[in-house]
């Protein structure tokens, strides 16, 4: 399965991301969409969207995406939701959500910041996609794009763009 990881778009889905995630199967969206259901759905059009609800987030986005995922795909244990903190540092409710679950792969927004690295405490993949909207003080706006074939996260590619 070839997955394009987008967080915090904030009501944004510029030309630049559509082209880079053209090639995947599916977008994962790491929560604050923006811009109402009717964005949410412009980008799902575009592609099939899994995703959780954000913090800034209306209700119309609430009803439609979770708080959480939780997905088996090819194999990985994969748990996605939007305030997930950082290995070491995870947010009390994401710390739960990981023992509970015990992800292979653990995923999340919210702090704008583009992070991919083994969280060995917990012996998962954590990934956070940055910010591929406009909102927040980032620098440069990020998208992720990664293949997951027989348990294993493959061919992971950075997109940037500034902002």
């Amino acid at each position: 399965m070839y997955i394009g990881l987008i967080s915090d778009t904030h009501g944004v889905f510029s030309d630049g991301f559509r082209k880079f995630l053209e090639p995947v199967d599916v977008i994962w969206h790491a929560g604050d969409f923006g811009g109402g259901i009717s964005f949410a759905e412009s980008i799902a059009a575009f592609k099939p969207v899994v995703g959780v609800c954000g913090n800034c987030d209306g209700q119309d986005i609430r009803y439609s995406y979770p708080q959480h995922q939780y997905l088996e795909v090819q194999g990985l244990k994969v748990l996605m939701t939007h305030i997930g903190g950082s290995p070491g540092h995870y947010d009390l409710r994401a710390a739960a959500l990981i023992d509970r679950y015990k992800p292979d792969v653990f995923i999340c927004g919210h702090s704008h910041i583009l992070k991919v690295m083994q969280d060995h405490t917990h012996k998962m993949l954590y990934i956070n996609p940055g910010a591929a909207g406009l909102q927040g003080w980032q620098v440069v706006r990020t998208a992720l794009r990664f293949k997951i074939e027989a348990g294993e996260v493959k061919d992971m590619e950075v997109f940037e763009l500034p902002r």
